[in-house]
């Protein structure tokens, strides 16, 4: 994967890194710790802007976080509770989740979502099951895209072609962040699937009650 990049982004210059980085954020596999230092790098032998580099990233985070916000906005909710959704174990408890957890935080879950490895890859998607605006979710996005892709690129314009170090150096840091990530989706779904059960009991108690009254 590394490979193939690098050779996109150099062929592609600042498209490549539009495109790349929409994919990223829309939920593909691709590291911005290679991309975006790459085209720091490239920026420091004068063959990429530096701005441009930072622009093109963030501007490719912010298309890939609306794809991703639109497709849950519109099909997320219908594809929890259909068959399919619930063969893997999701619920309306889930949703229940997704809306607590915004409406406490807010488009700040957005901002800080961004701003952490493998975290700012996903967090479009919970955000489009929430009651966050398009507005106020495309503010927050590029608020957190900017600042990230700034520093991938400034550390690439730096270490010139030996930018891979930052993806060395950045690598230590993102397994317990995937492990933390992969524990705190299992806690979110055992809490969905709580929340689910007891709003299942408490509908089937108030049918129950109001059968009860009618008779």
């Amino acid at each position: 994967m590394s490979s193939w990049l690098i050779q996109l982004i150099a062929q592609g210059g600042l498209i490549a890194i539009f495109v790349t980085m929409a994919g990223e954020s829309a939920g593909l596999p691709i590291s911005s710790e290679i991309v975006v230092p790459l085209g720091g790098a490239l920026a420091a032998q004068n063959k990429l802007p530096f701005i441009g580099v930072v622009a093109a990233a963030s501007l490719g985070n912010l298309a890939g976080s609306l794809v991703a916000y639109l497709l849950t906005r519109w099909y997320g909710e219908r594809f929890i509770l259909s068959r399919a959704g619930k063969w893997m174990g999701l619920s309306r408890g889930h949703l229940l989740l997704a809306h607590r957890f915004f409406d406490r935080f807010g488009v700040w879950a957005v901002f800080v979502g961004r701003l952490l490895p493998i975290i700012r890859t996903y967090i479009s998607f919970p955000a489009g099951l929430s009651t966050v605006r398009l507005p106020l979710f495309i503010v927050a996005t590029l608020l957190g895209a900017i600042p990230w892709n700034f520093g991938l690129a400034y550390a690439g314009l730096k270490l010139g072609q030996h930018y891979e170090v930052v993806g060395r150096y950045l690598g230590p840091i993102g397994i317990p962040l995937a492990i933390l990530v992969v524990l705190l989706l299992a806690a979110g779904w055992w809490y969905g699937r709580k929340l689910g059960e007891e709003a299942e009991a408490e509908e089937l108690a108030r049918s129950r009650a109001k059968a009860a009254s009618a008779s």
